[in-house]
């Protein structure tokens, strides 16, 4: 015979089960209804990441997609976190399909982040492929939007990307996203955010930067 309170527990326990399934069911809806609104699906990836991946800059600034920042808000790397598997490594992606704007994306896309064979969720363990650089949308090419995407790898890679500075712009256009996953079969996103920035005071200074 099952004591009365252990059915109670039974009960709750799987009362909070389907309540965090039907919690994830609503925020993944809601993240894809997100990402297809501002078209980073199909412009970036083909799937829905079944997680929103936790961004967030200096001063707190967290990540959410959609949201417009600025420029100035977003110049230093953030602080990336997800909940890692014991002894996985990870793949992390920033990129900005609307470059140099929206309506004429014929460098899709400019990627500004790319860390491979991170183990965990240490991302300042892996191996950086592309330092960070912010956001530095041209003037007057309104918002572009900044995605986010975190692959997990089927072990350790061998990267074979020429390793890129935040000293230069160089080789960072027309990068592909979809096609770069594909090359190290990693599969779709398992988690995804994104933000919108437009041009401000900061992107002459970036530019400068750039130029080496």
């Amino acid at each position: 015979m099952v004591p009365r309170h252990g059915i109670c527990v039974a009960i709750f326990c799987l009362g909070v089960a389907s309540f965090a399934s039907v919690v994830g069911t609503r925020l993944l809806s809601s993240m894809a209804q997100a990402l297809q609104t501002h078209g980073v699906i199909p412009d970036v990836v083909d799937k829905v990441p079944a997680s929103v991946l936790n961004v967030t800059y200096p001063n707190n600034l967290a990540v959410e997609i959609g949201k417009v920042l600025t420029p100035t808000q977003v110049k230093n790397q953030p602080t990336v976190q997800w909940n890692a598997e014991t002894n996985s490594f990870y793949t992390l992606c920033m990129t900005d399909p609307d470059a140099p704007s929206r309506e004429n994306p014929k460098f899709r896309e400019w990627h500004h982040w790319l860390v491979g064979n991170i183990p965990g969720s240490d991302v300042s363990k892996g191996e950086v492929l592309s330092q960070y650089i912010g956001s530095g949308p041209p003037q007057g090419t309104g918002l572009h939007r900044y995605v986010f995407l975190l692959y997990k790898q089927p072990g350790k890679l061998t990267f074979d990307e020429k390793r890129l500075t935040n000293r230069s712009g160089d080789n960072r256009g027309k990068f592909s996203t979809k096609n770069f996953a594909a090359k190290y079969n990693l599969g779709d996103p398992i988690a995804g955010n994104m933000y919108q920035a437009e041009f401000d005071d900061y992107v002459p200074i970036l530019y400068k930067q750039l130029e080496g």
